[in-house]
């Protein structure tokens, strides 16, 4: 036994008499002994004899010794074992005095002293085989091999206490990473990285990110490059039972489900009492947590995989502070103010739109460490992003299933609300339109970035949970010298952008070091995430994330937020390609978007007999004053016609601007026999395209595969309007547009 299992053994308990070779031998055990110490001279050995004589030859070995005679023994035994082979505490002596310096009862504790035992005592105990036994006692076994292997002989006790204090981080890091432990005040360290605080429902953004810790700790590749690692910010769920008890106990349902303002409903839960059960929790938890916290609402409905509840709830931030009294007024203020949200108008019509019944619905609450750097009373990270794994507007060589990230300087809700942001697929990050031209780049680049302001609150939290954030201008974050990795330099005096930063010049927000010149793996690490996302989840997905870069040599990638892609299932299993041409009004084998809209009644389309292009001016303009009555009518069309949607050259397409077409729901750009331009695929409006779902079909009708588009079925309806160059149809049931994005092909169906 001893030879088949010498490197896992902890200790031996061995009777001093038994039977050897058929033969019973009084001293077999100390036989045993003898011939294990030749091997081990350090193993802890217990011997059990009813014969208190033998006690002399357990002195001998340097081993326990116990009577079986003992009214005791039961007792003797487990304290010996408990002692002996390291499943008490850990003892640190003196061993010269054998005086206790210090007793280890975890993990964490041996991380606080280790630094602080004498060379002495580390040399004893390193010898003896002590904190390997600690370690194999506690199944620790990746420490226990390594600490068990090191050659104390060859190194200083100062080198022994350097791998085992490097170990044991390491070790919780691994450990930590994907767990969903329940919090304890006494436990959660800077190591700790998720827990739950109640026993209820951890929520939709409380299961992404269990989801997503999960993902980081099982896929190593993902932290393959040690300068830029994969991590989850550390989070502390309050589960939906503490909404329950805070529901009941100030008896908020009534006036939860009444119709009174948002404004009154937020008031009446700032009123309402949390329990101050949860404050140590929260002081432990702001012990590690140095940066501001965010107040993250995480329902039972958000990220559905059936309904798209995204952004539909609050989330606050709050500074960090140095009295932990307003600290934890701020965290009672904002996880009330998030409750508070679930009962507001819009939430409310949320709900009755997707059949949901609102008393049913229960928030669990993320407090989330906010990623980011300090700059002054500013805070915020050098990105935010939102990674998609199917773009539904690929250009050029990109395929929709490689994805599709937009990233920004700031904090994510400048993302969210719409804000200009850079755009790019990961498998392709130097094929970026709005960077392809000096004026694209100057025109269709960030300009603007929200941080939170870190001085206090001293306003009453508001209805709209960005009251304490900061909208800046580019030149703010130059001061904060924060761009100096994502920044290119513009000169006006040669009319050229020059990747990187420069003194003097205009600053433009292009993340050229990155992408470009890879700094960071950023577009590689993004295509890992799009990759494992999709494969775990089993679907397509959308994630958020950020990037706090320290140095030229130190960032971190963040996880926010998985959730599944909410698509429109009748696209997505439909094969368009099997409906009958003869019931659409036109196809097209190269069309941008995804989805179906059923709301449109109008098409309005460019004539192709007579067409000329000189006339092009003079379309866009009747083109303007159309669009116009659908803004003032609040509704939507398709719009048609030949070349290039917006071109700034009038030969190559109608030269409209984005706010000649803005009600325009699908624009087509359609060939003609005698017009064959290169299809633009909406490049001139592809930041508007992406950010209002609109969808963008190219139709060359004269080639074979190149769609079909029916004029003469329109030409045969009565038009509302009919110019000398444009035609208005009005239809009395939808022109329905159906698009899979996935297939780049799209129609549009007779009424």
């Amino acid at each position: 036994l001893f030879r088949s299992y010498e490197n896992n053994m902890l200790g031996i308990v061995t009777d001093m008499s038994y039977m050897r070779k058929g033969e019973k031998d009084i001293l077999a055990g100390y036989k045993l002994t003898k011939w294990i110490r030749t091997k081990d001279r350090f193993l802890p050995i217990i011997f059990n004899s009813s014969d208190p004589d033998n006690k002399r030859y357990a002195d001998e070995m340097k081993s326990s010794f116990i009577d079986k005679n003992s009214k005791s023994f039961p007792i003797d035994l487990r304290n010996e074992i408990m002692d002996k082979f390291g499943f008490g505490d850990f003892v640190i002596i003196d061993p010269d005095t054998r005086e206790e310096l210090f007793r280890v009862k975890s993990l964490k504790d041996l991380q606080k002293i280790i630094k602080e035992i004498p060379d002495s005592s580390m040399a004893y105990h390193m010898s003896h085989n002590h904190f390997s036994r600690f370690f194999y006692s506690r199944a620790m076994f990746p420490i226990a091999e390594l600490i068990k292997n090191f050659d104390y002989n060859d190194h200083t006790p100062a080198e022994g206490r350097e791998v085992i204090y490097d170990s044991i981080l390491e070790y919780r890091r691994m450990k930590n990473t994907g767990v969903i432990a329940i919090f304890e005040k006494d436990r959660f360290d800077e190591f700790s990285n998720f827990a739950r605080i109640g026993n209820g429902s951890l929520g939709g953004k409380g299961r992404g990110l269990a989801f997503l810790g999960n993902i980081v700790k099982s896929h190593m590749e993902l932290n393959e490059n040690e300068n830029f690692p994969v991590i989850i910010p550390k989070t502390v769920v309050l589960c939906t039972d503490v909404f329950d008890e805070f529901m009941e106990k100030n008896k908020l349902y009534p006036i939860a489900m009444s119709d009174i303002s948002d404004e009154e409903m937020l008031q009446a839960f700032l009123r309402a009492e949390l329990s101050h059960t949860l404050d140590e929790d929260f002081l432990a938890f702001l012990e590690v947590i140095k940066s501001p916290l965010a107040i993250r609402s995480s329902s039972l409905l958000e990220d559905s995989y059936y309904q798209p509840f995204a952004g539909i709830y609050s989330t606050y931030m709050i500074p960090s502070l140095g009295n932990k009294d307003k600290m934890l007024k701020l965290i009672h203020d904002a996880v009330k103010s998030v409750y508070a949200s679930v009962f507001f108008k819009d939430s409310k019509a949320y709900m009755n739109a997707t059949q949901n019944v609102i008393d049913q619905e229960k928030m669990a609450i993320v407090l989330q460490e906010v990623v980011g750097s300090r700059y002054g009373n500013r805070f915020y990270p050098t990105v935010s992003g939102v990674l998609r794994s199917l773009n539904f507007y690929p250009i050029g060589y990109e395929q929709p299933e490689e994805g599709v990230a937009n990233i920004a300087l700031g904090l994510g809700k400048y993302i969210v609300d719409g804000g200009v942001t850079l755009r790019f697929s990961p498998y392709h990050p130097n094929n970026i339109l709005q960077l392809s031209t000096l004026e694209f780049t100057l025109k269709e680049t960030q300009r603007q970035f929200y941080a939170l302001d870190m001085q206090d609150i001293t306003n009453e939290f508001s209805i709209n949970d960005g009251f304490n954030l900061l909208k800046l201008r580019i030149k703010d974050a130059v001061s904060d010298n924060s761009i100096r990795y994502i920044a290119s330099t513009y000169d006006p005096a040669d009319q050229v952008i020059n990747d990187g930063y420069y003194e003097g010049g205009g600053k433009i927000i292009t993340f050229a070091n990155i992408l470009k010149h890879h700094l960071f793996p950023l577009a590689e690490t993004l295509q890992k995430v799009i990759s494992i996302g999709r494969e775990e989840m089993g679907r397509e997905v959308e994630i958020e994330f950020a990037v706090n870069i320290l140095n030229k040599e130190r960032g971190a990638f963040y996880l926010l937020q998985i959730r599944p892609v909410v698509q429109n299932k009748e696209v997505m299993n439909e094969d368009l390609s099997l409906i009958p041409q003869q019931d659409t009004v036109l196809t097209s084998n190269m069309a941008l978007g995804n989805g179906i809209i059923d709301d449109v009644y109008d098409i309005i389309y460019v004539k192709s007999e007579g067409f000329n292009a000189a006339n092009n001016p003079a379309v866009a303009k009747e083109i303007q004053i159309l669009n116009k009555q659908f803004t003032d009518d609040d509704k939507g069309y398709i719009l048609v016609g030949p070349g290039r949607w917006g071109s700034s050259d009038p030969w190559l397409g109608i030269p409209v601007k984005w706010p000649d077409v803005t009600n325009a729901r699908l624009l087509v750009e359609s060939g003609l026999e005698n017009y064959r331009i290169e299809p633009s695929q909406g490049t001139h409006f592809f930041q508007n395209l992406t950010s209002f779902g609109v969808g963008y079909f190219t139709i060359n009708s004269y080639m074979e595969d190149g769609g079909t588009f029916n004029e003469a079925f329109l030409n045969s309806q009565p038009a509302v309007n009919e110019t000398e160059y444009v035609r208005h149809v009005r239809f009395h049931n939808p022109l329905v547009i159906k698009m899979n994005g996935k297939k780049k092909y799209g129609l549009v169906l007779k009424p």
